[in-house]
């Protein structure tokens, strides 16, 4: 049954991403944000939604969870409108202009020190395009990513992944771990969201509340001395990007993996912060 489902899903998908291509980019971010703004909703438990707004942003009303709630459909909708175009975003100069850097010194001292970092960020805006424009200043880079449920669309999306994206893609779980332990040994940077919970992860505070979140981060910095980089892309009014390049920052390695991944979390919820109906509050982030 659930195969069947699926399947209908992606014929239904395969059609709309045909369609927008059809149709230009400037067409499809707004009939894709239409769609989603009205559709998406019907798809994602509420509940979840609301839930995480009021344990992550207990001060704000309901009207304004509404708010962030039809933004952050839109951005969705936006973002898979984008997907049909993203070789363009990699390839064509007049969608490269759409994205503007910020701090873009830091990436050159990386390439100088030939060191390997780790990158972190969350799902904000067009979270893609973080990791493409890693990869297209040369830095020698892994992305850390999770399947899609769907077994027919798993594969079209992992091959968009890897041309156009991030040509190293490694998927989350324990082999996933060693294979990054493979490439940073080697010289590789890795990328990786720190946003999602995952179930070998550790409880670490988000917004004040436990949160199953991911060590490997704090196992690189232990192990390796390793620096780590935020990186932050937001949607502009214009739908253009821009994408922030933070410095790096150290810890010690004397410091325990919960510190270390508490510390990363306060950075992340100050990305989220800045911009929250950008940031993808469907997930069950604070599942018990």
């Amino acid at each position: 049954m659930k195969e069947i489902k699926y399947f209908i899903e992606f014929i239904v998908i395969i059609t709309l991403l045909i369609v927008m291509k059809v149709f230009g980019l400037k067409i499809s971010l707004l009939v894709s944000s239409f769609i989603f703004k009205n559709i998406g909703p019907l798809f994602r438990s509420k509940k979840i939604l609301y839930r995480n707004l009021s344990l992550a942003l207990p001060n704000i009303d309901k009207a304004k969870q509404n708010e962030i709630i039809e933004k952050m459909w839109i951005n969705y909708g936006k973002i898979f409108s984008e997907y049909v175009f993203i070789k363009n975003f990699r390839h064509d100069s007049k969608f490269s202009k759409k994205i503007m850097i910020e701090n873009q010194e830091e990436l050159e001292k990386i390439k100088l020190q030939k060191k390997p970092v780790i990158f972190i960020s969350g799902h904000f805006s067009n979270f893609e395009l973080m990791a493409m424009h890693l990869e297209k200043s040369n830095i020698n880079l892994a992305a850390v990513y999770r399947p899609l449920n769907n077994m027919f669309l798993n594969p079209l999306m992992e091959r968009i992944r890897k041309k156009y994206i991030c040509k190293k893609q490694i998927k989350k779980g324990i082999s996933g771990t060693k294979e990054l332990l493979k490439e940073f040994k080697n010289g590789t940077s890795i990328a990786l969201m720190i946003d999602q919970r995952v179930s070998e992860g550790i409880k670490s505070e988000l917004f004040g509340q436990k949160a199953l979140t991911t060590t490997i981060p704090a196992q690189f910095i232990k192990k390796f001395d390793t620096a780590v980089v935020p990186i932050y892309i937001e949607r502009l009014i214009d739908d253009t990007f821009q994408l922030k390049i933070l410095n790096a920052v150290k810890f010690s390695r004397n410091e325990t993996t919960s510190d270390i991944t508490n510390k990363l979390n306060k950075i992340l919820e100050k990305m989220i912060m800045s911009n929250p109906d950008q940031w993808i509050w469907t997930h069950n982030r604070w599942k018990v």
